[in-house]
């Protein structure tokens, strides 16, 4: 089995932030790409309506996870919660105790790989 980790993180978007989502994601997909060489795969999905932002991430283990957290901590999430409200936050893989506790306050669930492959 691998130590990938994975997670999908439904949002709404606040009334009247639609206009700031997109330059936020692109500085933290920029910030995403340049500085976290664990992160594996980091891509986030708008409806028609911008009113729900969809973001899947993938990341070595672990340990790449906690660091994107801490820099996410570090240089976005109060720019981020001030437009999105998280709905929904899924936790797939082996995540560690401290990955866990992280994300406890996103009402986070964790499903456990029990079969599969990658490539």
């Amino acid at each position: 089995m691998s130590d990938i980790i994975e997670w999908v993180l439904e949002m709404e978007v606040h009334a009247g932030a639609a206009d700031r989502i997109q330059p936020l994601i692109d500085e933290m997909v920029a910030a995403t790409q340049a500085d976290e060489p664990g992160a594996l795969h980091y891509e986030y999905y708008i409806t028609e309506d911008r009113a729900h932002v969809t973001v899947i991430e993938r990341y070595a283990d672990s340990a790449a996870a906690l660091v994107h957290l801490g820099n996410f901590g570090a240089k976005f999430a109060d720019r981020f919660f001030a437009i999105f409200a998280p709905m929904r936050f899924t936790l797939y893989g082996p995540a560690n105790d401290e990955l866990r506790a992280a994300v406890a306050g996103l009402d986070a669930r964790h499903q456990a790989r029990i079969a599969g492959f990658h490539r």
